[in-house]
């Protein structure tokens, strides 16, 4: 059973979704502030966080980052802004999804489904299997072979680091142009229009690499 984490000062809404979770089969504790999270989480096992942005005693933002810092446990960042997510975004600050409030309790179980399954899918799961040749720039979806660009590689590269991670077009070109040359956002749109249509020719029933409207770009493995 999975342990989900909720972070959130607004205690009858944090009761709310740990009833929405525990209804859906997870497990869950609540904190009322930011000020025990790091503790939380280096002595408890828990698989996810539902981290506020604003919180008393420490914010969500610092808290994501000092996460980070020693940890790749799953993080759903929940704002009360809708422009906070692009800002968030830019920030590359490494959460792996974000909500918008209000929300719906059930969107957000669909999404802590949705990333705990990409995190540790069934035995069962047709989960795509891509390897990155680092030396030849070819790429494997399930042993079948394509060769890709230099770019089109390490923008695939990055993207297949987190499956499912939403990239902002400012998070792609600084990691990917790192001799800090001027890009055009609409320079990585044309790369990722010619890497998706490279892999459609091996994977024609779904998008492997999706557009977030407005925001970026993900990978889908599943």
């Amino acid at each position: 059973m999975a342990h989900i984490l909720i972070v959130e000062d607004e205690e009858k809404l944090a009761k709310i979704m740990a009833d929405y979770l525990q209804q859906a089969g997870y497990q869950t504790s609540i904190l009322l502030d930011g000020l025990d999270v790091i503790n939380t989480i280096k002595t408890r096992s828990i698989d996810l966080v539902l981290l506020d942005l604003m919180l008393p005693g420490q914010d969500g933002l610092t808290l994501c980052r000092e996460l980070r810092e020693f940890s790749d446990i799953a993080i759903i960042m929940l704002t009360a802004r809708v422009e906070e997510i692009d800002r968030l975004l830019g920030l590359g600050i490494g959460a792996d999804d974000y909500i918008c409030k209000p929300y719906s309790p059930r969107e957000v179980v669909a999404r802590v489904k949705t990333i705990l399954r990409r995190i540790s899918p069934p035995a069962s799961s047709s989960s795509r299997i891509l390897t990155l040749d680092d030396d030849t720039y070819q790429v494997k979806v399930n042993q079948q072979v394509i060769e890709l660009t230099a770019i089109e590689f390490n923008l695939l590269k990055i993207l297949n680091k987190k499956p499912g991670r939403i990239y902002s077009r400012a998070q792609l070109i600084e990691m990917v142009y790192q001799d800090n040359r001027i890009v055009s956002e609409r320079t990585i749109d044309s790369h990722i229009k010619k890497l998706r249509k490279k892999l459609n020719t091996l994977e024609t029933d779904n998008e492997l690499v999706q557009s977030v409207y407005s925001v970026g770009y993900k990978l889908i493995l599943s």
